[in-house]
Formats: C-alpha cells, structure tokens, sequence
C-alpha cells in the first residue's frame, strides 16, 4: 500500500532537490499563459537524475496498479508525458503510445502514435498538471478513437480549482504524486523558503491568474 503522504514528501524534496521546480516568490516567473507566477516547474529535469527518475517510475506504476487495477495500454501526453509513459510501460510490461498536441500535418496525419485497438483500457500518463487543458485533450482523443480511459497519472499539479472542475466535467479520475500544498510544507520545512515567501506562496495559489498584477 502506497502511503500517499510519504510519497508527495519525497517527490517534492526531489523536485526541489535538483531544481526542477524553482521557487522565486520576490522575482516571479511569468507562465507563457501570461500569468505571473512564484513557482516554476520542469519535470523533464527528472530523467537527467537516474535515482530519481526510477523512483518516479515506480511510484506512477504502482499507483496505477493500486488505483486502477488492469489496464491494457500507457499512453502519454507529448511532449513532457512520452519519457515518464515509456518509463512507466517497460516497468509494467505494456504497450506504448502517445497523443500529439495536434494531428501530424504530413504522411499519415496521425493525432495518437503507436498501436493499440478500440475498447482497449488505457491510463494517460502525464509530468504536470495545471488547468487540465492539455491532458483532457489527449483523454479526448484517445475517447474518440474509442478507447476506455481509466484516468490518468502524473508527478505534480498545482492544485487548481479550474483542473478539478475540468476533469469532474471531463468525467476522468487523475492522481498525482506530488502536489503544490505538500510543496510548500515540505520547503518551509527545511528551509527552501521563509515564512513571509511561504504567505506569498498560499497568497499566490489562492488567485493565480490575478496575483502579481
């Protein structure tokens, strides 16, 4: 049994360990969705850290075995979610896939790359959730190319309303490893962070879109 707490504590130590997330409460960051943010995360930094990056591996299989039991199939979101998918379906010892952005524009004009068959079970897997947009996309495809989604898995999310809701009206289950509250626990903890970066951090996640403005 996985304990979920001891899970979002370690994998945020690693994220910010190696620096794959970066917390910069006096100079902000701005997102490419314009927002300005304290916060900057790049789970693609994982894959360069071999320790790590197979502790990932094995945590996202066995919350997928724990939480959804058989499937047939990992897909992942391109571009960040392909390397974690394949990490995840050698471990698990299943077929490979992945959804693109957008359907290929030359040869066979594909949107979902690799082989797989309609009614087939599948889990999406994804580095980083923060509205939900781009991961409900490749459930949507995968949907209609006739494809059961049991849900999908991930490292981080910031813990938005907006990536709630999304999914609750997608009708798509998603856990994630690690989480932005137990983020900001874990880096006031041991000293990642003040006490006042840690108010600007909880200010931050209460209105996104509209702090720094």
């Amino acid at each position: 049994m996985i304990n979920n707490s001891e899970v979002e504590q370690k994998v945020a130590e690693f994220l910010l360990q190696i620096k794959a997330i970066k917390l910069q409460p006096s100079n902000p960051f701005t997102w490419a969705s314009g927002w300005k943010s304290p916060i900057y995360c790049d789970n693609r930094i994982t894959l360069s850290h071999p320790s790590i990056r197979t502790y990932i591996r094995q945590q996202l299989s066995s919350l997928i075995q724990e939480e959804f039991g058989s499937v047939s199939v990992i897909a992942g979101v391109a571009t960040a979610g392909i390397p974690q998918g394949v990490l995840v379906a050698q471990d698990l010892g299943l077929p490979f896939i992945y959804v693109r952005a957008k359907a290929k524009e030359h040869g066979t004009g594909n949107l979902i790359e690799g082989e797989f068959t309609p009614g087939q079970r599948v889990i999406v897997v994804e580095d980083l959730i923060s509205t939900g947009k781009s991961s409900l996309q490749a459930v949507h495809a995968l949907r209609e190319a006739g494809c059961e989604v049991a849900g999908l898995v991930g490292i981080f999310n910031y813990g938005f309303d907006a990536a709630d809701e999304n999914f609750k009206n997608a009708k798509c289950r998603f856990l994630t490893l690690s989480n932005y509250t137990a983020l900001i626990e874990y880096a006031a903890e041991h000293n990642f962070v003040s006490a006042e970066d840690l108010n600007i951090l909880r200010k931050w996640r209460q209105n996104p879109e509209a702090w720094g403005q």
